[in-house]
Formats: C-alpha cells, structure tokens, sequence
C-alpha cells in the first residue's frame, strides 16, 4: 500500500461530466480505510476544490496551482504557499507580451489562511484577458496593478493558438527562472515560480501530513502531471492523457470516464 496516493482532478479523478463515479468513490475510500491517504494534486486554486471534496465524500489536503499551495480543505486554510515576486512578474508580463501577440494575462493570488476573504480578488485579470473555462469570477484591474503583488501562479492565454504552441515560443526564453506548463491545449499556459511543480507540491504535502514521500502512487493525464508521475514511485497516466503524460508514466490506465483510477485503486485491496 503506498503510503501516499495523489489524483490530478480534471481529466483524471473526474469525468468529462465533472463527477466522480460511484466505482472510483468506492475504491478511494477503500484505500483510505486501509491506512492510505488520498490527497489531490491540481492546478486548481482552492476555491475550486470545494465542488471535488462533494464528490469525493470527505475534505481533502490539496496541492493547489501545479504545487504553488497546499490547502486543508477540512479547515480551509491555506497553508503554504510559493509565490512569483512581483519583478519576475512584470519580467513575465513583458515577455509574453513581446512574443505572443494578442496575449491575455491574469494572476491567482492566495496568501495563508481561510481563502473566502475578499475571494473575488483572488483571481484578477488585465484588460482583454478571455477566461479559458465557462466560470469568469474574476476582477478586471489595470496592467500595473496585476503584477504590484506576489502571486502564485500567472495565466497566459492566447485564444488563437494551442498551449503547446505558446510553449513553443516561450519556453526558450524563460530558462529555469520559472516552472511553465499547461493543463489544457485551450490557448492557456500556467506560470509558477522557478522549480514549483506538483511534484514538489506533493513533498511539501507529505512533509506536512509526518508520512513518508518514498512511496507515492501518482495519476495525472496532462503535461502539469509530468514532474509527479516521474517522481512517484508509480505513476499512473489515464487512457486519455496527452502523449507526455502517458510517456512519463510507468502505467497507463483506463480513461477518466471509464474509471482508471478506480481501476487501479481497486488492485490495491
């Protein structure tokens, strides 16, 4: 039984319809009630992990922003976080800027503590900035007011082109002075501090938790996955993951909507 097991959220733990079935639910608390702990590991932000613990049955730890904050979701509480300072942000602001054109920005905040204060500000955006997914709670501010304060993770989205393109064009610019990814091809990469990633989100994670970190069992289906399916000593990518995904993984698994991580839980019984 590994010690820890870490579900990326969409596209993995959960279905295209954004549910966890009834087989995988199961199997999650199956290995739980056998000593393992469950813990998430996403590029959401904590205000959007409410609707997964629902699913799920129980409040989970989550490792937030591709590991750029750990949050208790049972006190809802914030409790580490990694941030991008405020000149490698406007460093980043120019850059994209300068080589993508048409490019949207916007920052996710989070400091330590309950994450409902001011929550609209937790998300913000320049002028122009189109939201990647149907839910837009975020608050507009000016170009010099997005990169004044740290932040956790910069957005960059550029609806006319692939994330795997924008990669393209900014990954050598950026050196290892900030973690880039993606965890959709919808025009949309994710910018973190220089060497945050899930995979040392899920240190920091077991690190808190007293539990060893030699024994992770990883499922992920996009490129953010990566770095924690190469670290785990298993890692499990889905039938659909992306080819870099399912190339980093030790496994590969049935797909989110066939119930692969359930699948793989239930081996463990």
């Amino acid at each position: 039984m590994p010690s820890l097991i870490a579900s990326d959220v969409d596209g993995t733990l959960i279905s295209s319809e954004g549910r966890i079935t009834p087989r995988t639910r199961e199997a999650v608390g199956a290995v739980r009630d056998r000593g393992a702990t469950f813990v998430l590991a996403t590029g959401r932000p904590p205000r959007w992990i409410a609707p997964v613990a629902d699913e799920l049955g129980y409040a989970p730890l989550a490792v937030c922003a591709n590991g750029a904050a750990l949050y208790d979701s049972g006190d809802d509480r914030v409790v580490r976080v990694v941030n991008l300072a405020p000149d490698t942000l406007d460093w980043l602001a120019d850059l994209a800027t300068g080589l993508l054109d048409g490019v949207g920005l916007a920052v996710e905040r989070i400091s330590p503590g309950s994450h409902t204060d001011d929550d609209l500000l937790r998300f913000v955006s320049a002028p122009g900035y189109q939201h990647a997914w149907e839910r837009s709670d975020h608050a507009e501010v000016s170009f010099e007011e997005l990169i004044e304060r740290p932040a956790i993770k910069l957005l960059a989205r550029c609806p006319g082109l692939s994330s795997s393109e924008m990669f393209g064009i900014l990954a050598p610019h950026v050196g290892d002075r900030v973690d880039m990814t993606f965890s959709t091809e919808n025009g949309l990469l994710e910018i973190s501090a220089g060497g945050v990633n899930k995979a040392t989100g899920l240190l920091m994670a077991a690190d808190y938790l007293n539990i060893p970190s030699d024994s992770i069992l990883a499922f992920g289906d996009m490129p953010n996955d990566v770095p924690m399916l190469t670290m785990a000593r298993h890692g499990v990518a889905m039938g659909n993951a992306h080819p870099r995904a399912r190339e980093a993984a030790d496994e590969i698994t049935a797909a989110n909507d066939d119930d692969g991580v359930g699948r793989v839980l239930e081996r463990l019984r």
